[in-house]
């Protein structure tokens, strides 16, 4: 089944709409869906390396597009932020996350929108915080494009290589990749 899955996901990264659709996971990752653009991103830039820096171009601005939507959510509709926070494990979200704008702030954006760890909890806790518009965006755009442009980088060098190792070993990658994924988790519910 995981591989009927991971040759899905490559075909759609051939395709035509494959571009639309990583615009809207991008968007949507932002401020409500748990699964991440890089899922489709690196498919993509393996199916068409040539694309790599477009990918990561629409990958960041749909990221930012959509942390303008997860911010809305917070400023504007509290009891779906507390939902959207408890859901990924921060009942008390809004508070825990004030706390940090309010020792760290733009060092959480920049910091957090790097990692592993959902930048919906970032986006949606800022607009909570009612954390600064102007510096939210920028810096929005500044850490989502280092991770989508290294990513895309990366795999546009090394793509076919790292494609070769991942299909040899596609569920050890898999179970790291959930492992990865949970730590951060994790490691989010210790820091905060």
């Amino acid at each position: 089944m995981l591989r009927k899955l991971y040759d899905w996901v490559l075909g759609l990264a051939a395709s035509d709409k494959a571009p639309w659709a990583l615009a809207v996971v991008s968007f949507a990752e932002s401020s409500f869906f748990p699964i991440p653009p890089d899922v489709m991103l690196a498919p993509m830039v393996a199916a068409r390396p040539d694309h790599a820096f477009r990918y990561a171009a629409i990958c960041t601005v749909a990221s930012v597009l959509g942390g303008l939507l997860g911010y809305a959510i917070g400023v504007f509709l509290g009891p779906l932020a507390h939902s959207i926070l408890a859901f990924f494990g921060h009942a008390n979200g809004e508070a825990e996350f004030r706390a940090w704008f309010a020792r760290y702030g733009l060092g959480v954006i920049l910091l957090k929108g790097l990692t592993p760890i959902p930048f919906k909890l970032v986006t949606i806790s800022a607009g909570l915080a009612r954390f600064d518009l102007f510096t939210f965006v920028w810096a929005a755009i500044v850490t989502r494009g280092a991770r989508f442009f290294l990513e895309a980088t990366v795999l546009k060098f090394y793509g076919p290589a790292i494609l070769k190792e991942v299909e040899k070993r596609l569920t050890v990658y898999v179970i790291v990749g959930v492992l990865v994924l949970a730590a951060g988790f994790a490691a989010l519910k210790v820091i905060g």
